[in-house]
């Protein structure tokens, strides 16, 4: 893939790109940072690419680890009792988006990437590199647990 193919395909994506980082990173310029990072890393490795069918996911994929690598980072940095305003009080207050925030980790991934970004199942299942089956499990799992809670706040 020549960087030129790579730019075009690139921002072709950088709103579903920017959607997924900012329900994982709940913060616009986090957000943007991440995607701006996430470009930048797949155009350094973009010659690496062996299936340029599968460019989406590829480039989904190095987000999702941009978007971790800074929640880890986060995680580091805050450590006191009495926080400041954090990015996650700027995130809509809306239900189904403060429920998403609150699912554990690996079920929330699978919410993003399928109704927020798009993405199919086999699509999600080789950006978070485990087996469709499971992405399955996490989805319906996520979906009940979303339910119930959406249920009681009404």
């Amino acid at each position: 893939m020549t960087h030129t193919e790579y730019l075009e395909q690139a921002e072709a994506m950088k709103a579903r790109l920017y959607r997924t980082a900012l329900l994982y990173l709940g913060s616009e310029s986090a957000a943007l940072d991440a995607v701006d990072e996430a470009v930048y890393k797949g155009l350094r490795a973009c010659k690496k690419l062996r299936q340029p069918e599968f460019f989406a996911t590829w480039l989904t994929r190095i987000l999702i680890n941009v978007c971790n690598s800074e929640l880890r980072r986060r995680r580091r940095e805050i450590a006191v009792d009495a926080l400041p305003e954090t990015a996650a009080e700027e995130f809509d207050a809306l239900p189904l988006k403060e429920a998403v925030r609150r699912l554990p980790e690996e079920l929330r991934a699978v919410v993003i990437l399928r109704y927020f970004s798009g993405l199919t199942l086999a699509e999600t299942a080789r950006a978070l590199n485990i087996p469709a089956g499971t992405v399955s499990t996490r989805q319906r799992r996520a979906l009940s647990l979303l339910k119930l809670e959406l249920t009681e706040e009404v």
